[in-house]
């Protein structure tokens, strides 16, 4: 006979399991991300002048602007996201980098759902919308200097 408070229980066992594990994904995702953007803003500002001509055939306003905003924009927000170092903060840029990119450049060519849903951009996005509000998890720098700071207040006195 099956005892439905032993699977209650045993599922209760996993589930906590996982909520141990719970900070994984947004390590594996905010690693991915880094290193990918990290590269890609190399390439980029390794050859401004190419992006700069990339810009102008898209009809980007002030080409040689954006496309070193874009390029640095990728390579200093995937530099800190691979560290989790601002996490929050840097998903911002990153996100408005995609929406932009999405925008301008892409949206061009999607004529249906099927297309927009095959672009890359728009995941970009929303991975980054996701690690702004889940945040780095505690295999970052962000949790470290967090966890430092909040020792340091209950350490130093209180002064009047």
């Amino acid at each position: 006979m099956i005892n439905l408070r032993d699977h209650l229980k045993r599922a209760q066992g996993l589930l906590g399991q996982l909520e141990h594990g719970a900070f994984f994904p947004a390590l594996l995702v905010r690693l991915y991300l880094g290193y990918f953007f990290f590269d890609t803003g190399i390439g980029k500002v390794q050859n401004l002048d190419v992006m700069t001509e990339r810009f102008m055939e898209w009809g980007i306003p002030f080409p040689a602007f954006n496309a070193a905003l874009s390029g640095y924009t990728e390579l200093i927000g995937g530099a800190l996201l691979l560290l989790g170092l601002a996490t929050r903060a840097v998903c911002v840029p990153l996100f408005i980098n995609m929406v932009v990119a999405v925008l301008s450049v892409k949206l061009a060519a999607v004529s249906s759902l099927s297309d927009f849903v095959e672009l890359d951009e728009p995941l970009y996005a929303l991975s980054f919308l996701w690690l702004f509000f889940q945040g780095p998890g505690p295999v970052s720098l962000d949790h470290l200097l967090w966890s430092v700071m909040q020792r340091t207040r209950r350490l130093t006195p209180a002064t009047a």
